[in-house]
């Protein structure tokens, strides 16, 4: 309060301090009023009477005429006050009751003066509040869409206008693929943009019918209850997953990033439905992320138990690192030509004491949503490094040691640090540490990628890009990525003898591969056929359960030995590594 205001409000406030005018602005007009019209009159019949001298009847008798037309005048002059203080009474009132109960005021507008314009600025003001309220209450303040529970709220309106027949909704949940990924990878006003990019792109693909809104901070919901058909839902998921899958330019970043939607579909009676078709919808969405990327999947009951099951999971990977549940499996990557082992793969195994031995492909999606992959990734890292290291001091030749990043790991700010220290604290060289990447989280935002792959390469560490041809594959930035091999996905090799598509992106790999001198590596090799077809179009590096399972530390030494036997053929390396993993 500035010192001007605090002098306008000095007689307010000392009034304030009786107890009999505290409670009332009225009593404190009424007493400023009275002690205003009586002091100065009674001051001067006193001073008229006893300047005359007028006998004590004649006296009173004045002073009574005086007192009493004193009072009357008081009471019509109070009575009048009171009226004109109603503007500012009914305001106070108004806005105590907006407060209480949000009702809308309803005040004069008419008037032109101090009191006329408090009614009316206020009623405009309140009007505008509550608009203002409305829309942050029911609207996303990003995307402009309706939030949640303005979605509940106008899927029930419009099948409540449907009368007794109750159409069938059909609730699909759009999410964005690898969004912890794409919002760390961005700043904040660029994924602002972004997001409203991907809700208009959203908003174009649909009918006046349709009800769309955003429910959480990377997914959207769209409702419709004109069903006609099935087929009806499956095209607009197809739809807007290939729309959504082109690229976009926000202020000058390409941005490429896919979405996965969620299917639910049943009658709603009331708002409480509309929240368990959410909830439906939420499930079939995690299990469209779970086959993939920009993949639909409609809700199944049998869902809900998966979902339990994942909830189990998750909760009992909190700790598990520092209860020491977790161990690393070594897999062979064979030098095609010498049947020798060129490097090892590390790969992450949960061995739970109830459960047994849980798979990467169990809780690596978990660790990834909610964060715990980053201590985990540096655990196998460190955990790796040094198996390799403590072979090399047993005899061993030195080998590459391959290790795989995860998409958080790559986007910490620290990540080269991180390598660097480890590689110190294990005393092992750099030349023998490979780390594997995708393609899908280098694309994020491919200049700060570069950036981190140049750092790495100036440690010495190699690189490899690890499932190449599933995911972007843009030879221009294949071109710019500083990456020393790159490894076929299985995919492509299960049915390489078998496919001509699979044989022919192979063969393109490959030559790729050679033309821009980058090794190459075979995933999933598991037959003699695939082996000689790879050796054949010239593949350097093969690994798979042909040559052998990923196996623990202790039960890799057979095979390091064997590895390094003179003039092996690689059928009998092959042979003797099969054997020995499945011994182990």
């Amino acid at each position: 309060m500035n010192l001007t205001h605090s002098r306008n409000l000095h007689l307010y406030s000392s009034l304030d301090r009786f107890k009999f005018l505290k409670n009332s602005y009225i009593a404190k007009i009424m007493m400023v009023a009275f002690l205003g019209t009586h002091i100065p009159l009674l001051a001067l019949l006193f001073s008229f009477v006893i300047s005359n001298s007028f006998s004590l009847a004649m006296t009173l008798q004045v002073l009574s005429i005086a007192l009493v037309a004193t009072l009357v005048g008081t009471a019509a002059t109070l009575y009048a006050l009171k009226y004109l203080l109603a503007p500012v009474i009914l305001t106070s009132a108004t806005l105590r009751n907006y407060l209480n109960t949000q009702a809308l005021p309803n005040l004069p507008t008419q008037f032109a003066d101090e009191a006329g314009t408090l009614m009316a600025d206020t009623t405009q003001t309140l009007h505008e509040l509550d608009k203002l309220i409305h829309y942050i209450s029911n609207y996303d303040e990003l995307t402009g869409l309706p939030n949640r529970e303005l979605f509940r709220i106008q899927l029930h309106q419009q099948l409540s206008q449907c009368g007794n027949a109750q159409p069938l909704v059909g609730l699909l949940l759009i999410g964005i693929d690898d969004f912890s990924t794409l919002s760390q990878s961005l700043d904040r006003d660029t994924l602002r943009l972004f997001l409203r990019t991907f809700a208009q792109r959203l908003k174009a693909c649909l009918g006046p019918s349709l009800i769309l809104a955003h429910v959480g901070p990377e997914e959207f919901a769209i409702a419709q209850t004109d069903i006609t058909t099935i087929e009806s839902i499956i095209t607009l998921a197809q739809l807007l997953l290939s729309t959504q899958a082109k690229s976009s330019s926000i202020e000058g970043t390409i941005i490429r990033a896919t979405a996965s939607i969620g299917v639910a579909m049943g009658d709603i009676k009331d708002a409480q439905g509309v929240d368990q078709l959410l909830q439906h919808a939420q499930i079939a969405l995690q299990h469209a992320k779970q086959q993939g990327r920009q993949q639909y999947q409609f809700y199944l009951p049998e869902m809900n138990a998966q979902l339990q099951e994942r909830l189990a999971l998750e909760n009992a990977l909190d700790g598990a690192l520092e209860r020491g549940e977790f161990c690393v499996y070594y897999q062979p990557l064979i030098h095609l030509k010498s049947g020798k082992i060129a490097a090892l793969e590390a790969l992450i195994r949960w061995r739970h004491p109830e459960w047994g031995l849980i798979y990467p492909d169990k809780f690596i999606p978990i660790a990834e949503a909610n964060g715990l992959i980053v201590p985990i990734g540096e655990w196998v890292l460190r955990t790796a490094c040094a198996q390799n290291h403590g072979w090399q001091m047993a005899g061993f030749q030195p080998l590459r040691m391959s290790v795989n990043l995860s998409a958080r790991q790559f986007e910490q700010a620290n990540l080269v640090a991180v390598v660097d220290q480890i590689l110190k604290e294990t005393a092992l060289a750099a030349s023998d540490l490979e780390l594997e990447v995708t393609e899908s989280f280098l694309m994020g935002n491919i200049q700060r990628s570069v950036d981190t792959l140049n750092q790495l390469r100036e440690l010495g560490v190699s690189v490899a890009l690890d499932d190449f041809g599933t995911g972007y594959s843009s030879l221009n930035y294949l071109n710019r990525f500083p990456v020393n091999m790159l490894k076929i996905d299985r995919s492509f090799v299960q049915d390489i003898t078998s496919n001509p598509n699979s044989a022919a992106i192979s063969n393109a790999i490959i030559a790729l591969a050679q033309s821009l001198n980058l090794s190459i590596t075979a995933e999933g090799i598991e037959t003699q056929e695939q082996l000689n077809y790879l050796l054949d179009k010239g593949c350097d590096e093969g690994q798979g359960y042909y040559f052998s399972r990923p196996v623990p530390a202790e039960a890799i030494l057979p095979l390091l030995t064997a590895s390094f036997q003179e003039k092996l053929q690689l059928p009998e390396t092959a042979a003797q590594l099969l054997q020995f993993s499945k011994a182990s």
